[in-house]
């Protein structure tokens, strides 16, 4: 999967507060937004695997375990990284967060306002960005 560093990519659930708010704030950053209804659109393991090594986080923390749902079909369970993210491709309502991925980075926006930490990593040089 090939993200293009000049479009700002929004995974999320569009009819939640969150993710319209975040969406008015990526609009900050740059007009090429491509906003991704997790929901509504079938998006393959491959797809999530990308998206999780961008995050650079485990797919389990990405996902609302107070979601009644996740209870009945997650908890309790034990998955390898495929498990995850075939959860991941099944039940893409169990996001917790929308996820706005720009220039090579990801951030899981648990507050609209953690998109700015996109601009705030791109205007840093890659050779310092692990020291941030």
């Amino acid at each position: 999967m090939q993200f293009h560093p000049n479009e700002l990519f929004l995974l999320c659930n569009p009819t939640t507060s969150t993710s319209k708010q975040t969406k008015a704030i990526a609009k900050s950053l740059t007009n090429n937004i491509n906003e991704i209804d997790a929901i509504h659109e079938k998006l393959g393991p491959t797809y999530w695997k990308e998206v999780v090594n961008l995050l650079g986080m485990h797919p389990k923390k990405m996902l609302d375990k107070s979601h009644p749902e996740y209870q009945i079909k997650v908890k309790g369970n034990t998955y390898t990284m495929d498990g995850w993210l075939n959860v991941l491709v099944n039940n893409p309502q169990f996001l917790r967060s929308p996820i706005a991925i720009y220039h090579g980075m990801a951030v899981l926006c648990e507050k609209p306002t953690d998109i700015l930490k996109l601009e705030l990593a791109h205007k840093i040089p890659p050779h310092l960005r692990s020291v941030v």
